[in-house]
This record gives structure tokens, C-alpha cells and sequence, in this order.
């Protein structure tokens, strides 16, 4: 694995792991609020993928190794741009996996892009405004101590600024490439309603998973790993 750098069109660097083997086909990884491309769960399903396609896993403008502060979804859009016009200048098949609002981000992008071949959108959000987040629920403190990493922690730089947000429900119309919808029952930072509503409003092929006992996200693999990997191995390849 190496790591490169990239800039945006809003001249924000973008830090990208790199896994490649040589396949013809890459795995652009999108975390969410709060995570980051070297988080250690992200490391983990980076190397699951890397032994069925190439894989890059970014940063987010805010987060981790990458520049500038985090937009809550307004200009992050700019960020997973570039990581996937990177892409299409090496791969031939270009597959976005997003968890949370990365989820939300791909599936933007999905509608932005007609060359993207698969789509596997995690624990989505229809709307930012609609997010529940109980953080007061056990479901949520638990899962985010157990993931609790300092270095990640102190890297994550959020912007103050409330700017106007594309809704992934008014845009799922648009996505016209293959699309897993996968959520959590459990999850209490964005409950599984969102995922059923952008899953039933999308036209593209598509397929919805509900992850019974699980919470939120990138918590799907970790509280369900066997299923997890079985899943998007299945839908992608």
C-alpha cells in the first residue's frame, strides 16, 4: 500500500490509500463522519477487497491525512470527484463502496457519473436534516468507544459553516448504475427507514440488505463480518 495525493478542483489535497495488484478494477472506499481511510476498521476491509480488485480509500477534506474542513456533504462531493476521475484514468471498472455520509456522497456522485459500474451505499441518510443520531443510545456510545481511536480523534477538523446540502433522496432517481443499499436495524444514527426510502425510490437495478442486531455503518462488518464480505463480494464480483 502506498499513499498518494490529490487535489481537488476547490484546490483542497486529498490523501488516498492505495492497494494495488494489478486488476483492472478498483474499489473506492468513502468513510464517514468522524472515520478515517487509516482507521483501523478501514484498514481491515481494505485488505479484504485488495484481494478481489484494486482498492483506494480516501479521506475526506477534514479528516485524517487530507487537507481543508469538513462540509457535512456540501463540497466533499469535490473530494470523491477527484478520487473517482483518478480512477477512470486506470481502471476499467470503477465500483464506490460509501458508509454514512460517505454513503450518501456516493450515491451523488452515482448520479454526477454515468461510468461508475456498481454502487454499495451503507447506513445512507435521504436527507442530512433527518438524521436521528441518539447519541445518548447505547447502540451509539458503545460501538464509538469501542472504535475509539486518539490519532483519528484530533485529526477530524469540521467546518462551522451550515451551507445548503444536495439530499441523496431527491437524486436517487438519477443513479443509474447497480446499487446495494444495506443498513443496520440497530442503528441509531441513521435508522434503517432512510435506506428502505432511497432503496425504494431508486429506479437502477438494485438490492436492499438489513443487517438484523447491527448499528450503524462501518459497525455492519465489524459486528457482522462473515455477512458483510459475503455480501459485497457477491454484489460486486
Amino acid at each position: 500500500m502506498n499513499e498518494i495525493k490529490l487535489k481537488t478542483i476547490d484546490q483542497i489535497e486529498i490523501a488516498v490509500n492505495c492497494y494495488k495488484n494489478g486488476f483492472d478494477s478498483v474499489v473506492i472506499i468513502a468513510p464517514g463522519w468522524f472515520m478515517t481511510k487509516d482507521s483501523k476498521s478501514f484498514r481491515e476491509i481494505s485488505d479484504i477487497f485488495k484481494e478481489y480488485s484494486d482498492v483506494l480509500a480516501m479521506d475526506f477534506r477534514g479528516h485524517g491525512r487530507s487537507k481543508g474542513f469538513y462540509t457535512f456533504t456540501t463540497k466533499e462531493i469535490n473530494d470523491i470527484s477527484t478520487v473517482i476521475e483518478y480512477a477512470k484514468q486506470h481502471y476499467r471498472k470503477i465500483y464506490l463502496m460509501g458508509f454514512s455520509l460517505g454513503a450518501a456522497l456516493v450515491l451523488i456522485a452515482g448520479s454526477k457519473f454515468d461510468y461508475i459500474d456498481k454502487i454499495i451505499a451503507i447506513s445512507a441518510p435521504t436527507c442530512f436534516s433527518k438524521i436521528e443520531n441518539k447519541v445518548w443510545k447505547k447502540e451509539a456510545w458503545i460501538p464509538t468507544l469501542q472504535k475509539c481511536e486518539l490519532k483519528r480523534w484530533v485529526s477530524i477538523r469540521p467546518s462551522i459553516i451550515n451551507r445548503k446540502k444536495i439530499n441523496p433522496i431527491d437524486i436517487i432517481d438519477k443513479v443509474k448504475c447497480p446499487t446495494l443499499f444495506m443498513a443496520g436495524e440497530k442503528d441509531p444514527t441513521v435508522c434503517a427507514w432512510h435506506t428502505e426510502a432511497l432503496y425504494n425510490k431508486a429506479i437502477c437495478p438494485k438490492k436492499y440488505e438489513l443487517f438484523e442486531k447491527c448499528c450503524h455503518a462501518e459497525d455492519l462488518f465489524l459486528q457482522n463480518r462473515e455477512r458483510f464480505i459475503k455480501t459485497c463480494i457477491d454484489w460486486l464480483f
